[in-house]
């Protein structure tokens, strides 16, 4: 019986499946992970360009690259501001997708629109029922709750002096800082992470990606590192993993896996 529900329980929500890059250059192998996670040659992926300032350029950039890693369906979402007709194709375009990707820019344009509560709703419900989700840059600093919204003094470790607002939230107790090493952004988590103890913070450098299933299973795919600032307890001291790519983390049980 108890075998029985399981099954149903992960029948009703799915598996949940995100991709996270640092920004730079898109890693091959993960792109070619997304699109298998959204069906392969079956997929239908929409990307969101709502952070960019030149929604054009990047949605074909983006799009170049998800038909070499093997998609034969990718649509633009409708670019914002949203007005009646289209955040109706928003919807229907977004209840249709087995993939959702966002692009870089700015990630306070992606709240901006989902200012709109419903659309917030609705994209959090898709990412539970086993849609894949993914982004890079902007897109994934939007996947936290509390998201940094690029404001911050990084001379310092002081939390209070990070801008952070409402972000997605895909992932529960998780804080994503991205461009992370070649921009020197270590101080910037460190501090979010003193006033946020409990949570997990995630340092993607660009040109590296994680790839996270079952909200739990975090695998680096890339050219450099990610740095991982997490407590046991909940409480200082905090302890610091660098993983390579090929090497993965259990977000549950917050420890590097062997193999």
């Amino acid at each position: 019986m108890i075998t029985v529900m399981l099954i149903l329980c992960i029948s009703a929500f799915g598996q949940q499946r995100l991709l996270v890059i640092g920004g730079g250059k898109r890693p091959p192998e993960a792109m070619k992970r997304f699109v298998e996670w959204s069906g392969g040659t079956k997929a239908k992926i929409m990307v969101i360009t709502w952070a960019s300032g030149v929604p054009t350029e990047s949605f074909e950039s983006l799009k170049k690259q998800f038909v070499s890693a093997g998609a034969v369906s990718v649509e633009h979402a409708p670019v914002r501001p949203l007005d009646a007709a289209t955040r109706s194709v928003f919807i229907d375009q977004l209840k249709g997708s087995s993939g959702v990707f966002f692009s870089g820019g700015d990630q306070n344009r992606i709240m901006d629109v989902l200012a709109d509560d419903e659309l917030l709703r609705l994209i959090r419900e898709k990412y539970a029922a086993g849609t894949a989700f993914g982004g890079t840059s902007a897109g994934a600093a939007v996947m936290s709750d509390p998201m940094m919204t690029g404001d911050a003094d990084l001379k310092v470790l002081d939390g209070k002096k990070v801008g952070v607002r409402k972000g997605l939230g895909l992932l529960p107790n998780v804080l994503f800082d991205q461009h992370f090493l070649v921009r020197q952004r270590h101080n910037r988590l460190f501090g979010l992470m003193l006033e946020n103890p409990n949570m997990l913070g995630i340092g993607i450098d660009e040109d590296t990606a994680v790839l996270i299933e079952d909200n739990r299973r975090l695998t680096v795919s890339g050219e450099t590192q990610v740095m991982l600032v997490y407590s046991k307890n909940g409480k200082q001291p905090f302890q610091l993993s660098f993983l390579t790519s090929g090497k993965s983390f259990d977000v549950a049980k917050r420890k590097p896996i062997d193999r």
